[in-house]
């Protein structure tokens, strides 16, 4: 059984993490949705993927600097340059919280898997953790089986310390460690002892993922396409040992029939209906 996850929802049709790229999502079929959180300025879980607002708004400065009143007035539409249906939302609905995505998701009235990316590093450290969790609980999530009604949940990091973190609380099953290319060319143009701090950190966070997904702590495995082409016998290797391969972001057939023939299961993607769509068609080749 194949599963398709919507990459900050539908963010290849509408702007990333916005109601109408949600629930695109849910009206193409999605079996699941993947989100981004930050913490507002006051502590309020927001589905967002930059740490800063340039991007994505008409605003500037870090999402932890806004309260989410002040995110609420910021413009999150225009950048994409598409225009929102009217039954995805206003202009100003667009900004949404965790328990907001979550409502939607329990409204859909199907199963859905719901994969949520702490943002780190974080301002507030593992009071980002402890926030989600808070909103968790309040909507009625079980942690042995991380489940809110129709919802299944996982809890996603890069930071190996963030997943350390979770197993207190979260069985292993239910979390993914994420892991990406190590690019130490990121840090270049820095000043030479801030370059190595970056890179010394870059390595130790790389190092720390694969540790994790080799002991087998995060049942999920959840690199990127790129790193799957570079290093497919570690994806062969996790999923022999029992982990779920749950791979970003897959926007090509031509990179599903490759990760599927390494055991990957689980696809985010952009472009969710097509993906699906796709995987549709291959089960029916292979009925």
């Amino acid at each position: 059984m194949y599963t398709v996850y919507a990459h900050r929802g539908s963010s290849g049709t509408y702007p990333e993490h916005t109601r109408a790229a949600y629930l695109h999502a849910l009206a193409e079929g999605a079996d699941g949705i993947e989100c981004d959180v930050h913490l507002s300025a006051d502590e309020i879980p927001i589905c967002f993927h930059d740490s800063s607002l340039e991007r994505t708004t008409n605003g500037s400065g870090s999402v932890a600097s806004k309260t989410l009143s002040q995110l609420r007035r910021l413009d999150v539409v225009s950048w994409k340059g598409v225009r929102i249906p009217d039954q995805y939302g206003a202009a100003s609905e667009q900004v949404v919280t965790l328990e907001e995505l979550i409502d939607l998701m329990l409204h859909a009235q199907r199963p859905l898997g719901l994969a949520i990316e702490l943002k780190h590093p974080s301002p507030f450290g593992r009071r980002l953790e402890e926030s989600v969790l808070t909103v968790l609980m309040r909507k009625g999530w079980d942690p042995e089986t991380s489940r809110i009604g129709n919802i299944k949940v996982s809890l996603m990091s890069f930071d190996p310390d963030a997943i350390d973190y979770l197993l207190d609380t979260v069985p292993g099953y239910h979390l993914c460690q994420l892991l990406s290319v190590l690019d130490e060319d990121k840090a270049r143009g820095l000043g030479l002892i801030t370059r190595n701090a970056v890179r010394y950190l870059m390595r130790r966070v790389h190092l720390g993922a694969l540790k994790h997904l080799d002991a087998g702590a995060a049942g999920i495995a959840g690199p990127g396409v790129a790193y799957a082409r570079e290093h497919p016998e570690a994806v062969r290797r996790w999923v022999a040992r029992g982990l779920r391969a749950r791979v970003w972001t897959v926007n090509t057939e031509e990179d599903v029939e490759f990760l599927a023939s390494l055991g990957v299961t689980e696809f985010t993607s952009d472009v969710p209906g097509r993906i699906r769509q796709f995987l549709d068609h291959k089960l029916e080749a292979c009925a």
